[in-house]
């Protein structure tokens, strides 16, 4: 890409311009307040259910977070080289051409983006009516496989309300989530101090470390009953590779401090910086988080009984982080708990929402989206780009099938990882001799290795997850005959 392409997507037509007023506070609490959603209070239980043990499951938590800090490493370089509005977008064009830079836009926009702010706008509202009932009652419902609820209308409130706040300017955005990434950063760490305090003068930890390398899923059947196979040699690394996906979600948005690089000061030294700090901060808290799990609840359970009885495996609704407060609080705990998550995935959407925009103006630059998406409000933000993913956010809210993309795109958000971060190898070959301010870490072999154990990943995905993993397929496909669309237009 040429200096002139560059710049331009920094500067309107109009003569706005993108401002740098991001420090690397501001950008290291939009790394880590876009990772921690609700995902950390929820989808240990389904990965207990896989596993079965205490040992491979924080197994999978370690191997998550050298993943993901593997990942921001490397971007670092590519965000050094290219440190301007857009990120992944820009990176990949730069290696690979405007197809394949459209066909992640594209992804990014109708299932990436959208569907994780809408599915964290819907948690929001899901919490939420633990203090506010009234919520759950329903408005319209379709046969028995739709509904539409007063849940949904604070979901789609909260989205608008974020989008119209960040439209404010960058200033009243960065604000808002540098606030509610220390408020979560903090009860976070209250949640995990208190629980290891008092799961440390019991013996759940010690119970649940005795058999911690036996592996068995558990499988709960439509009658109550609960069948139990165990797990070793390739079926474990099967179970370990397919129950990944639940980890690497609540991981994900971490790329999110890319899409905003042309507003970030001094980008060459502070993107790969907030990325390593912030994956580094959430990668401790997750670990954490798990261990005081497991020091509270006993990791096997049952379907029915007490709170301590139903364990990590079948915490109600499988909330865990409810479950853990109640062993630390009793009744209370689920309303504490409540609370922090509406904090957690409110901070989130902020931040999700505050990133996304960026990405969508990057392409209307391009000629690769709508034209106003293209252009910057008198508070020098792209206002339009906005408030087309809020739309479409808001209709994935309504949809009630969020949560069906999600398990889509989080196949192929993970193949644009690995085609990303082969991008380094591509341009360090085609662009020798381009400025890199910051190299990637450990290049060549740790790129190399994210490469292939992610690769492994999907594969395995492919083999477990055929029908998912399929259609999320089919999803960055749909993106092809757009791209020509666009491309004849303009």
């Amino acid at each position: 890409m040429s200096e002139t392409n560059t710049s331009s997507v920094r500067q309107n037509d109009s003569g706005h311009e993108l401002k740098r007023s991001l420090g690397l506070l501001n950008a290291t609490s939009i790394v880590a307040g876009s990772m921690i959603g609700s995902g950390i209070f929820i989808v240990t239980a389904a990965m207990a259910r896989d596993l079965g043990s205490a040992g491979w499951l924080l197994v999978v938590w370690l191997i998550t977070g050298l993943l993901t800090m593997s990942a921001a490493l490397s971007y670092g370089e590519l965000a050094g080289m290219m440190p301007n509005a857009g990120g992944q977008f820009v990176y990949i064009q730069r290696a690979y051409g405007k197809l394949t830079s459209f066909l992640y836009g594209w992804t990014v926009f109708t299932v990436i983006q959208t569907g994780t702010i809408a599915a964290v706008a819907v948690a929001f509202a899901n919490y939420s009516a633990v203090f506010f009932p009234v919520l759950e009652n329903k408005i319209l419902t379709i046969g028995t496989s739709y509904s539409f609820t007063n849940k949904q209308i604070l979901a789609m409130t909260s989205i608008v309300l974020l989008t119209y706040i960040n439209t404010k300017g960058i200033k009243t955005g960065k604000t808002i989530q540098l606030l509610f990434t220390l408020a979560k950063l903090v009860a976070l760490f209250a949640l995990i101090i208190l629980g290891l305090y008092v799961g440390m003068k019991t013996h759940v930890l010690s119970d649940n470390f005795t058999h911690m390398w036996e592996a068995k899923k558990t499988i709960l059947n439509p009658d109550g009953s609960i069948t139990v196979a165990k797990l070793t040699g390739m079926a474990l690394l099967g179970a370990m590779g397919a129950t990944i996906i639940n980890s690497l979600f609540s991981s994900d948005a971490w790329n999110n401090v890319t899409f905003i690089a042309g507003e970030i000061k001094e980008p060459k030294k502070n993107i790969p910086r907030s990325l390593f700090l912030g994956t580094l901060i959430v990668t401790i808290i997750y670990i954490l988080a798990n261990i005081a799990y497991l020091t509270l609840l006993p990791m096997k359970g049952v379907p029915t009984g007490s709170v301590f009885e139903n364990g990590i495996m079948f915490a109600s609704q499988d909330r865990v982080g409810a479950a853990a407060a109640n062993m630390i609080m009793g009744n209370i705990g689920v309303f504490v708990m409540a609370g922090l998550i509406m904090v957690s995935t409110f901070g989130c959407n902020s931040g999700l929402i505050l990133a996304g925009g960026r990405i969508f103006y990057a392409m209307s630059k391009q000629g690769l989206f709508f034209k106003n998406a293209g252009e910057l409000n008198k508070n020098d933000v792209p206002e339009k780009a906005l408030w087309f993913q809020c739309f479409w956010a808001c209709t994935l809210c309504i949809s009630g099938k969020y949560g069906d993309l999600l398990t889509y795109a989080t196949f192929a958000s993970l193949l644009f990882y690995i085609l990303t971060i082969y991008g380094i190898f591509i341009l360090r070959k085609k662009e020798p001799d381009t400025e890199r301010p910051y190299k990637a870490f450990g290049y060549p072999i740790l790129p190399a290795l994210y490469i292939v154990v992610t690769a492994a990943i999907c594969v395995t995905l492919l083999i477990y997850d055929t029908t998912n993993t399929g259609l999320g397929l089919a999803i960055v496909a749909l993106g092809i005959p757009v791209y020509y669309f666009f491309m004849k237009k303009k």
